[in-house]
C-alpha cells in the first residue's frame, strides 16, 4: 500500500494507523458523515470560531464563510459536503441567497463553469430545502 521511498505515502500510512488505533470507526468516517453529525454550527460556536472573537478588527463570520464558499466552489465535486455545510453556515451567519449565488458565480470565473455549476446545484438544494440535506 505504501512505498517506503515516498515520504507522502509513509505519512499517510502513519496517519491511517494512528486513526485506527484511536478509534477504529473513524477508518470509514467521511465528510458526509461529519455533515450528518453536525449539519450547522450553533450561532454562538460559529461566532467564536468564524467571527470577531479572536480578531475584533477582522472579517465578520458572514464574510469569512462567503470566502470559504468561494474556495470550495473551485474544488467542485470534491467538496460536496463541505459546500452544503458552508452554505448552511453562511445563511446562519446572515448571508442572503443572492450573496451566496453571487459568490459562487464570481469564483466560477476562476474555477470554471463545471465547478460553478456543481456548487450552484449544491447551494440551491440547501437553500430550497431551508435546512439540512441528506444526499
Amino acid at each position: 500500500m505504501s512505498d517506503p521511498s515516498n515520504p507522502f505515502d509513509a505519512m499517510m500510512k502513519m496517519s491511517q494507523d494512528w486513526v485506527k488505533s484511536v478509534n477504529p470507526a473513524l477508518e470509514s468516517f467521511t465528510p458526509k458523515g461529519f455533515e450528518s453529525l453536525w449539519p450547522t454550527m450553533p450561532k454562538e460556536v460559529m461566532e467564536t470560531v468564524m467571527g470577531k472573537t479572536f480578531n475584533p478588527e477582522g472579517l465578520d463570520a458572514k464574510t469569512k464563510l462567503l470566502l470559504t464558499l468561494g474556495a470550495l466552489t473551485i474544488l467542485g465535486a470534491q467538496a460536496e459536503a463541505q459546500i452544503r455545510m458552508t452554505v448552511r453556515h453562511a445563511m446562519e451567519a446572515g448571508a442572503s441567497k443572492q450573496e451566496i449565488a453571487e459568490t459562487i458565480a464570481l469564483v466560477g470565473v476562476f474555477g470554471g463553469v463545471p465547478a460553478m455549476t456543481k456548487a450552484m446545484e449544491l447551494a440551491s438544494s440547501v437553500m430550497e430545502s431551508g435546512e439540512e440535506e441528506d444526499t
